[in-house]
């Protein structure tokens, strides 16, 4: 696992197992805000280890940012803190997350210790604010990765953990594409220092501007690659020669699952708009 100072008081972990997923601490004076979890046990075991052994306090909050597992499923290592997140995240995490983890138990060993526990305290529409030490967090709606997806800006610091609505690669497959490229242009809109993605490397104040243009093209790019397939005899075999880097992206990003998660993106998109055609002729 990487760590990080991002700020004053302000941490961020990388996963070194899978898919370079991130998590976050901010510290106060007696306790700390953990912004998600690792995707393995053992790594969310060592962030909380750094919190309370180095740090020397205890996690009163854990933020998921969204529902996925790999932000979520280190909720059980925190007992005794308040989990929070979006009313929609709670909602997918019942509905999704405990099978899903049943299925999972079933085929690797590693996820036997973990249960899901549920956020205990979430908001539906607007922002929710936490005061940790002399930091203010405010949590607000982001979403277009996932449909249930939230941000934290650390505001004195202008640092924004905005989850998965922001990747090395956008990925759409379980959200919407026009809800993405709308959260993309408010983040970009705010004035940061600094972006924590929820995978892959931290985003610095002069950077902002240019990947928020880049990843925006790239959802132009695949959004044209899918309607293209519509017209297509023979659609999936048109998507495959669109491949991410003709798109902007390269290939190596977080840990070479670039060109799947854009072949999904384009997969995804293409369903859409047949779905979207089939029902306009009815």
């Amino acid at each position: 696992m990487q760590r990080e100072r991002v700020s004053e008081n302000v941490y961020w972990f990388q996963s070194e197992i899978y898919a370079q997923v991130t998590a976050g601490v901010v510290l106060g004076t007696d306790w700390a805000v953990v912004v998600d979890t690792l995707a393995m046990p053992e790594e969310t075991l060592a962030m909380r280890s750094f919190v309370e052994e180095e740090l020397k306090v205890p996690v009163r909050y854990v933020i998921n940012t969204h529902y996925h597992a790999d932000h979520t499923w280190g909720n059980c290592f925190f007992p005794g803190a308040t989990v929070v997140s979006s009313a929609l995240c709670r909602q997918l995490m019942s509905e999704r997350g405990i099978p899903a983890l049943e299925e999972t138990r079933h085929s690797n060993p590693v996820f036997k210790q973990v249960k899901i526990v549920l956020p205990h305290l979430t908001f539906e529409t607007g922002n929710m604010s936490l005061t940790v030490g002399k930091k203010r967090l405010m949590l607000f709606s982001t979403p277009g990765n996932s449909p249930d997806g939230i941000s934290i800006l650390v505001e004195e610091d202008r640092v924004l953990f905005a989850g998965d609505a922001f990747m090395p690669i956008p990925y759409i497959v379980d959200g919407d594409y026009e809800q993405l490229r709308q959260t993309m242009i408010r983040i970009g809109e705010m004035g940061l220092e600094n972006i924590v993605q929820g995978h892959g490397d931290i985003i610095l104040r002069g950077e902002v501007g240019g990947i928020i243009e880049e990843n925006l093209q790239y959802l132009s790019d695949v959004h044209k690659a899918a309607k293209m397939a519509t017209r297509r005899r023979h659609p999936y075999e048109a998507l495959q020669k669109v491949d991410v880097e003709s798109c902007g992206k390269s290939r190596v990003y977080l840990e070479g699952l670039a060109e799947d998660l854009h072949q999904r993106n384009m997969r995804s998109l293409y369903l859409k708009m047949k779905e979207e055609k089939e029902a306009a002729k009815k």
